[in-house]
């Protein structure tokens, strides 16, 4: 789909389709391009977010179609309103035909972000996960160009491009989110990374089983014995033209079970098939990486995947083991459901002896935190306040909600082991963090953000702006990390 930027006036567009966006009155009076005042009055569009209205032929316009979407309360609307506007509009005349689309920003909510936003709500609206359907292909609906009429093009050139980056980046991680096990093993993830790498001129290394054993990583090790896949610890590297001056290396690590049967504590069978979504945060990293490599900060960037299959089997993992993780800390294995927090405190220990200042880690790791925050909400635990505070800028800034969780000490006290220095799992209360606890005891004092994306990295059914499937959540926010920091 090509992307525009266009400065002409309203009635001189001739598209398949025109966008404009109204408002709910406010102050008497609603805010909305005058020639669909009547909508108003009949009742037929009162401006709450997403409503849609559809008008054939408008008189005065040479568009043969314009669409009106709600956008809320004006004094509200923003870039993520923007962008679930933008997403809603295509995705909506996508599904009617309609090939070239123009969207309209009201002054007001025409600056750079709100363009960017517009830009990202239509290249993320578009995405579908449908790539291995074979009939009615012929019959597919595709949109050609979509145009974001602004008032000058000149200096929305580049928030466009940095959009742009940022919502292929996001679909590049619904991707990998979608291909079943069968087709992203571990080590058919890697080599999508070593691939995306080479195109965007990355450093990839790929640590095999056996080098993973020289090292030590007894916990990854332990969570992949089950499987017939082996496992890898994908490294992505970004290295800056010139060192940050502060010496920040930021390191990125992202869970991924390609698979996550529960091995031998092994998941009900019913949504089980949904269980190839338990690499998402490691796709985020891969495509917040993908993003960085065009935008380029100014500090380095590692990222760090450990990818295995969980299954039962002859060789699995069985509760009760105990295992040596990198650091030389021993964890009694409880629950073989628990391998998320097991492959990432490996890669935790790894990434700081990569040099690694600040970590974040974005994982699905726990169904508590589902129960605590809905669908809504990523958790956000933090063992430092200004890297938290950065992570939620970073987040608000680009639309992706997240809350931060406590990480008292006290929920330590379920934490103990009479066999080995933790079990890795304690009891069903508090399990988000308690898990988030666990990953805690791997970081030392190195600044760390866990983001548990369990909730959020998954839409159950469709949105008018998205399909149903995977999100690509967080990929905008660490991107937006990275960038920030190095301005």
């Amino acid at each position: 789909m090509e992307i525009r930027l266009v400065s002409v006036a309203l009635d001189q567009m001739e598209y398949d389709a025109l966008v404009v966006l109204a408002f709910e009155k406010e102050n008497g009076r609603p805010a909305a391009f005058e020639w669909i005042e009547e909508l108003y009055t009949s009742g037929e569009l009162k401006g709450k977010l997403l409503e849609t209205a559809l008008l054939h032929k408008p008189a005065g316009l040479k568009a043969a179609r314009l669409l009106v979407v709600g956008g809320g309360k004006a004094s509200k609307f923003g870039p993520a309103e923007i962008r679930k506007a933008a997403g809603a509009a295509l995705r909506l005349l996508k599904s009617k035909g309609a090939r070239n689309i123009a969207f309209a920003l009201q002054a007001g909510h025409d600056a750079a972000e709100h363009a960017a936003a517009a830009v990202e709500g239509a290249i993320l609206g578009d995405y579908e996960p449908d790539r291995y359907k074979t009939e009615n292909l012929d019959e597919r609906k595709v949109v050609e160009s979509f145009s974001v009429l602004v008032p000058e093009v000149a200096p929305l050139v580049e928030p466009a491009r940095r959009a742009r980056i940022l919502a292929e980046a996001q679909n590049f991680a619904r991707d990998l989110v979608s291909e079943p096990a069968n087709r992203l093993s571990p080590g058919k993830l890697a080599d999508r990374a070593r691939q995306m790498a080479e195109e965007q001129g990355l450093e990839c290394e790929v640590l095999d089983r056996e080098r993973m054993q020289q090292l030590g990583m007894g916990a990854l090790l332990g969570v992949a014995m089950g499987s017939a896949e082996p496992p890898a610890l994908i490294v992505v590297r970004y290295r800056p033209d010139s060192p940050a001056p502060e010496g920040v290396h930021l390191g990125l690590i992202g869970k991924g079970v390609t698979f996550d049967s529960g091995g031998i504590s092994i998941k009900p069978s019913e949504n089980m098939d949904k269980m190839k979504y338990d690499m998402a945060g490691g796709a985020a990293v891969l495509g917040a990486m993908r993003a960085l490599a065009e935008l380029k900060p100014s500090i380095p960037v590692t990222a760090l995947i450990p990818a295995v299959e969980n299954m039962p089997g002859g060789r699995a993992q069985r509760p009760g083991d105990i295992v040596t993780t990198l650091s030389g800390k021993t964890v009694e294995i409880l629950n073989t459901d628990a391998e998320g927090r097991l492959i990432l405190a490996d890669a935790l220990t790894y990434a700081q002896r990569l040099g690694c200042t600040h970590l974040v880690d974005a994982a699905t790791l726990t169904g508590a935190i589902v129960v605590a925050l809905g669908y809504v909400h990523v958790g956000l635990f933090a063992a430092d306040d200004a890297l938290a505070g950065q992570v939620m800028s970073a987040a608000a800034a680009e639309g992706e909600k997240m809350w931060r969780m406590p990480l008292d000490e006290d929920y330590k006290e379920v934490l103990k082991s009479t066999f080995a220095d933790l079990p890795n799992v304690g009891n069903r209360w508090g399990g988000a963090i308690t898990a988030a606890l666990f990953l805690k005891e791997f970081v030392d004092a190195t600044p760390w953000v866990h983001l548990d994306i369990a909730g959020t990295a998954w839409l159950e059914e469709a949105k008018p702006f998205s399909a149903k499937g995977p999100t690509g959540v967080p990929v905008r926010t660490l991107a937006r990390l990275a960038l920030d920091w190095a301005r």
